[in-house]
């Protein structure tokens, strides 16, 4: 699904764990998005949260402009719905990283074919069992694998060319600049 962020549109960024945290960090740092950290409420990726907590935190107050919420989550089900009273000064992309962001890695080692053959369910579970990646799901294992931004960004182009992303949907591959 083609993204289109303006540079003048403020960005709340949610991610849904610590490896998309992670994961999202290392693209804005290294000016690999199509939006920048300047463009974030607190120049910062902001950890999930209720709906409510994120209307009381975020919401109350005054922007110049409508918000865009980024949501990076691996559930397509997952509803952010909220108040009638925030609805017009939002709008939500829901960037999907499904099944797993841990798809990534298996994508960077060219493993997506075995991993569709082998019945193992969660992609976590793969990299734990058959790839013997034991702390898989670490921001701190993720900023190490994909200290080479140009690697991650590999990886997620490979993943894209791989699985199959439903037209409706963004996903990580969408929010990347091309050159």
């Amino acid at each position: 699904m083609k993204v289109n962020i303006p540079s003048s549109s403020l960005i709340a960024c949610i991610c849904e764990g610590g490896a998309e945290t992670a994961i999202m960090d290392i693209l804005l740092d290294n000016d690999l998005l199509i939006f920048n950290r300047e463009q974030l409420i607190e120049e910062s990726v902001l950890p999930r949260t209720s709906v409510k907590e994120f209307e009381r935190r975020h919401l109350r107050m005054a922007y110049d402009q409508k918000l865009l919420i980024l949501r990076v989550i691996d559930s397509r089900g997952e509803k952010f719905n909220l108040s009638k009273a925030y609805r017009c000064q939002v709008d939500v992309i829901n960037v999907i990283t499904a099944p797993e962001i841990e798809m990534l890695i298996i994508a960077s080692k060219k493993k997506y074919d075995e991993y569709c053959r082998s019945g193992v369910k969660k992609p976590s579970d793969y990299c734990k069992n058959i790839l013997e990646i034991k702390n898989v799901k670490s921001p701190t294992f993720i900023k190490d694998y994909f200290s080479d931004p140009c690697f991650l960004v590999d990886s997620i182009k490979e993943y894209h060319r791989v699985h199959k992303q439903k037209k409706t949907e963004a996903s990580l591959y969408d929010l990347i600049k091309t050159k």
